[in-house]
Order: C-alpha cells, then sequence, then structure tokens
C-alpha cells in the first residue's frame, strides 16, 4: 500500500528541490567579476559543497564511493577559477608493471588586495598570485573499464589535487557529517 504524502510534506519537498536547483545555477553562473579575481574569492567558491546532483557513485571492491567526474570538475574549475592551469608532472609504471601512478598539478591564478601605498597611477593595479596543489592517481594495468590506465590514473589524480584547493572535498568527509 502506498503512503499518500501531506500537504507539507510536498511542500518541504519543493523546497528541497529548489535549494538544490539555486546550488546548480551558483555552477553555472559565469564570473561576472573579471578573470582575475582575488584567490580567497577563487578558494571559497571551490569550497562550496557540489550540488547531488553533479556527484557519481561508483562500486569499488564492494564499497560505494563518490566522486565527481573529471570534467564536471573541470568545468567548474573553468567558471570559478578560470586562470587554472594543470599539468600532468609525472608518470611512472610500477617495477612489476602491474599499475601506473600519475601526478598532477593545478595552478590557481589570481590576485591578492589592491596595493594602496603606490602612486595613483598604479593604485588599479593587482598583484597576480598563485597557488598550486599536487596529487597522485594509481590504476591498475589489467583495469577493464572505460579509457586506458594512464588517462584513468591523470584523472584521478586531476581530482585530488582540485580536492586538495577544496573542490569536492566534502566527499572524502561525508561519514564524518
Amino acid at each position: 500500500m502506498q503512503k499518500r504524502r501531506t500537504k507539507t510534506e510536498e511542500k518541504e519537498k519543493e523546497k528541497e528541490k529548489e535549494k538544490e536547483k539555486e546550488k546548480e545555477d551558483d555552477y553555472n553562473e559565469i564570473p561576472t567579476e573579471g578573470i582575475s579575481r582575488p584567490l580567497s574569492v577563487i578558494l571559497k567558491q571551490l569550497n562550496k559543497k557540489v550540488p547531488e546532483s553533479l556527484i557519481r557513485v561508483r562500486s569499488e571492491d564492494g564499497f560505494s564511493i563518490n566522486y565527481i567526474p573529471w570534467h564536471i570538475v573541470n568545468r567548474i574549475m573553468n567558471l570559478h577559477a578560470p586562470e587554472w592551469t594543470g599539468e600532468v608532472r609525472n608518470i611512472t609504471y610500477s617495477p612489476d608493471g602491474k599499475t601506473v601512478s600519475v601526478v598532477y598539478r593545478v595552478t590557481l591564478h589570481g590576485t591578492d588586495a589592491e596595493i594602496s601605498d603606490l602612486n595613483r597611477f598604479h593604485r588599479s593595479m593587482f598583484c597576480q598570485q598563485q597557488i598550486s596543489r599536487e596529487s597522485t592517481g594509481t590504476v591498475s594495468v589489467d583495469d577493464k573499464g572505460y579509457g586506458d590506465p594512464v588517462q584513468k590514473a591523470e584523472a584521478m589524480a586531476f581530482r585530488r589535487a582540485c580536492a586538495r584547493l577544496g573542490l569536492g572535498l566534502h566527499l572524502y568527509h561525508e561519514d564524518l557529517l
């Protein structure tokens, strides 16, 4: 027998959907402040909780793991940190050839506060700042999933480096929340 929802429950469900939509809209907005933004603003945006609709689940060794696909991470980075850069720093195969590891570095480029003690011609000048984080991704060479092992390890390392900047970091601590 199916339970009927009360009008109050339906309204609460509707409000939850609206809040989730608002969160998604935050990630679809294009920054209007200009391309160079203060690092503090970029980091604050990256540390926001990622909407549930953008999170995927995969099963690994009998456990469910929540993650954000690399292409979604890339899009969020482009929206909130438009001048970010990324690079593969190292690709290493294990001595037995069974795994491959990739080291990936993500660098955010931004500005710090306005320099106010310069002469009037340079008051609007901003100092460029950057912050970098590196991480690794390791996968089995025999992994049968989609893509080659280096691609998978790179995507894993990229997501983890972005998490070290705050993006999706809440997924690593869900059990504590």
